[in-house]
This record gives structure tokens, sequence and C-alpha cells, in this order.
């Protein structure tokens, strides 16, 4: 294709999707063969923009000039998952259960011949994912599953490419593959459009800034690196600015009367020939902060199933949670109960037409899926962390039509709301803006600080471990060899 063609052009002042309006006072054309990056920070209107383009042409009064017949638009989001396996499970706890698991596909018999295509395999290759083949969608972590995603729609040759947070999930050697492959895709013709809440992500390749403030579509901006920097110091005015967060009271609802808040000894997990964890032993006392840290796919998501209760083969394994055996009579309930828990993958089970505010109000139970009626006092407790949260506006919004930055700070808030005395944090920045991520870790610095609190921190980028987080607590888990 012509790297110079003009693929569409939106023309009208107003674009509309689903009940949000964006306002776009400067009319912008996309091209084949350039990388735009569409920034802002969360609820700026990137997500709805990028769904607009990819087909929202005709609704309302859009008014986007170009051949939609003629052209292959495509777009990612972590939510596709559902789209592209048929499946739509709603129950958390399920997606270790074997039983329960029967009807999710693995990822060759969902993608069939075209695994032994050159190009799927060439770009399997250029991601380091040629591992999978064998394994249950519902089992690859939050990184492999988006690599599996930018594969599958790279292999029909899109002319426009819309990835929101691209870089969700990824380690850092992953976070480089993804940009040459996306440098590469650019210079065969493909256009790139990249939904970034942060200016550390934007990608040296870029052509041009799409800034958005607040439901506006700025006026587009050449971007070159010579220019980088004075670009990103400009781009700073899109973002709020700090803010103090006043919490609700965080003190564990469960007491503090444990001395270990859960050991691993010698840890096992296959799935037939597909070793997950191999040997794995760890300790962590009441009141201990830890990182756990793992390139993606070395069983990170798989540790932390154990340590929730999620995971059928704590069973086989020697495990103590709150000074109690598994398998000794507790319920996952009893374990549950103590916990708060958030995964990148989370989001995905609340997919049923719920609000925010019954989603954070769900944090106030012991499991993801399974809504109960909201009372008064869970209604204004759930409340209060939407203020806190400056999410408190949105409260009746159906949760999947918030933006992904979005959602993952109501988890957070849903994740807090539960009081416990342990706090798994799989990757709880990831998504967020500058200013959201430093709210957040502020929340986190505070509710650690309580005695007897004990931290799990799971994070791709080093320099976001909390500093309550001592250099001697870095728990570092590597991918086993499969069995032969």
């Amino acid at each position: 294709m012509d790297r110079n063609k003009r693929l569409l052009r939106a023309e009208s002042s107003t674009l509309q999707y689903i009940g949000v309006r964006l306002s776009n006072p400067h009319p912008f054309e996309i091209h084949a063969g350039k990388t735009y990056v569409v920034i802002g920070e969360n609820g700026a209107g990137k997500t709805t923009l990028g769904k607009i383009i990819e087909r929202g042409w005709n609704i309302c009064m859009n008014r986007i000039i170009g051949d939609k017949n003629s052209l292959r638009i495509r777009s990612i989001e972590f939510t596709d998952i559902h789209s592209l396996t048929g499946c739509n499970d709603t129950y958390y706890q399920q997606r270790f259960e074997s039983t329960a698991n029967d009807s999710i596909p693995t990822v060759e018999q969902l993608i069939g011949g075209k695994m032994d295509e050159q190009r799927w395999l060439e770009l399997c290759q250029s991601l380091s994912i040629d591992d999978v083949r064998h394994k249950r969608i519902n089992y690859l972590s939050s990184g492999e599953l988006r690599k599996f995603l930018i594969i599958n729609i790279l292999t029909e040759q899109p002319d426009l490419l819309i990835i929101d947070n691209p870089y969700i999930g990824l380690d850092a050697a992953s976070r480089d593959l993804f940009n040459n492959l996306i440098a590469d895709l650019a210079r065969r013709g493909t256009a790139i459009m990249l939904l970034l809440c942060n200016t550390i992500d934007i990608p040296p390749f870029t052509d041009y800034i799409l800034p958005m403030k607040r439901l506006e579509i700025g006026e587009m901006i050449e971007y070159t690196p010579n220019n980088g920097d004075n670009i990103k110091r400009h781009l700073a005015q899109l973002f709020d600015t700090q803010r103090q967060i006043d919490l609700p009271d965080t003190s564990p609802i469960s007491p503090i009367d444990y001395h270990t808040a859960f050991e691993l000894r010698h840890c096992n997990v296959a799935y037939g020939r597909n070793v997950i964890l191999h040997d794995v032993s760890w300790r962590v006392l009441a009141g201990e902060k830890w990182a756990l840290l793992g390139k993606n796919g070395s069983g990170k998501s798989t540790l932390l199933s154990l340590v929730y209760a999620d995971n059928p083969q704590g069973y086989r394994n020697d495990i103590t949670i709150f000074d109690r055996r598994r398998g000794t009579g507790e319920s996952i309930w009893d374990i549950k109960r103590r916990i708060g828990y958030i995964s990148p993958e989370m989001h995905l089970y609340f997919n049923n037409g719920e609000t925010l505010l019954a989603v954070v109000a769900s944090g106030l139970h012991d499991n993801v899926g399974c809504f109960r009626r909201i009372g008064d006092q869970q209604r204004a407790t759930a409340m209060q962390w939407l203020q806190a949260f400056g999410l408190a506006k949105l409260a009746d919004r159906y949760f999947n039509s918030l933006s992904s930055g979005e959602q993952r700070l109501a988890l957070i808030a849903r994740t807090f709301a539960h009081r416990a005395s342990l706090l798994i944090l799989d990757e709880p920045l990831h998504g967020l803006d500058m200013a959201r991520k430093q709210m957040v870790a502020q929340a986190i610095a505070r509710i650690t600080a309580l005695d007897g609190i004990s931290l799990v921190y799971v994070t791709h980028y080093e320099h976001e471990i909390p500093p309550i987080i001592p250099s001697q607590h870095i728990f570092r888990i590597d991918k086993p060899q499969p069995l032969g």
C-alpha cells in the first residue's frame, strides 16, 4: 500500500458513540504507514475515539470520509478474548477448575491451521510466544494473552490497527519486541493508532500525536525524535495534577491473629505436559511486604491463585494460609475474607451490565462474578470509595462502558473496600495515567502502613515497587522447562 495514501478523514465537529460525544474542532486524517498516538488522561475519550474509527462511521451525525468497505480496520482490547473464544465466563473462581473449563479451547483448537502458516510462526517468534499451542486460553498469563490477541489480528494484515493500552501486562523485553514489531508493520504500510495515557510510553517511531482532554480532540502534532522532549512537556497540560486522597476506614475487618500469612513448600502445578510451577517455596509472615517479579508466562498468576484459594491443585501441594494448612477443613471463603486481590484479567469478569457502584460494592463480599443485592450501608460504603478515587460521578454508568483505565481504578477501589489483612496487588498501576498512579500509590502506602498488613505487589516496572517493600523482600520466579 502507498504509505502516503489517506485512509480516512474525521470531518464532523462532533463524534459520537453509545452516549458519549467527543468534540472534534480540528478535523484530522489517518494515512497508511504512519503511527499515531492518541494520548490523554483516563476518561479523556481515547477508547471512545478508537471505537468510532473502527465501527462508528455512520452513528448519529458522525462524518468520516473514506472508503469504509475497502478498509480493514481492526482494534485490540483486552476484553476481546470473549469475542475471540465465544466464551463469556463471569465467575472468576472457575478459571482454574478443570471441569468448569472443559468448554474453553486451547490456542491450537481456536486457531487451527493458521498456527502453521509462515506469518503466524514469524509473529510468534517476534513476540517470543511460541510455546502456548497446548494451553487453554484462560490459562494464558495477561502478557501471553495480550501477545496472542496482537498476533491473531496481525495475521489479517489490517490497513489500520488500533491498540488500546498496548503495554499493559508486557514485561520489559516484551515491550521492546512489541515496539519492533509495530515499527516493522508500519514500514509495511499499516497505519498504527496507539491509545496511551502516559507520555513515557510514546514510542520513538511515532509520526503524529493526537492529544485528548475531557472528551475533546486536540489539534494533531507532528512528532520527531528531535522535538519529542518538547512535545512531552507540552502534553503535561493534558493531565490532572496529583491530589491528596481521603480514604474511608481501611482497618482490616477480620483480626490479624495469625503468624504466617502464607507459605508455599516445594509447590508444583502442571496441566498435562505443560509445567507452570516447579518446586516453588515462599513464606510471607504477617505484616511483611513483598514484591513478586517474573517475565510473562513465568507462572506468577498461577502462584497467586494457590494463595487466593482459586486453584484446585492447591490441595496437591504443601500450602499454609493464615497458619492453617490447606485441606484441613478450612473454607475457601475463610481465606478470601482476609485477602484483597486485584489482577490484570479480573475486569474480564464484570461484563453482564453491572453498574460501577455495583462492582465496587461487590468488593464487600468474597468473590468475583457473583452479585448480591446491595443494601443501603453497602451502597454508602461503595460511594465513599468511589468519591475517594474521583469516580462518584460515574457510579451509575455500566462498568463495561468505561475506559480500561477507569475500570482499573474502580477495581482498585473495590479491592481496598474489602478491608483485608493481606493485599495481593497484581500490576495495579497498569493502564492508569500518572496522576492516578500517584493517587493509588499514595493509597497503598497509607493502607499498608497499618500494623500487621501484609502485601504482595506484582509489577513489570521495578521503579513502581512501593518504598515500603525492603530490597531483601523481592521474590523472583522463572519460567520452568516443559516436560520431555
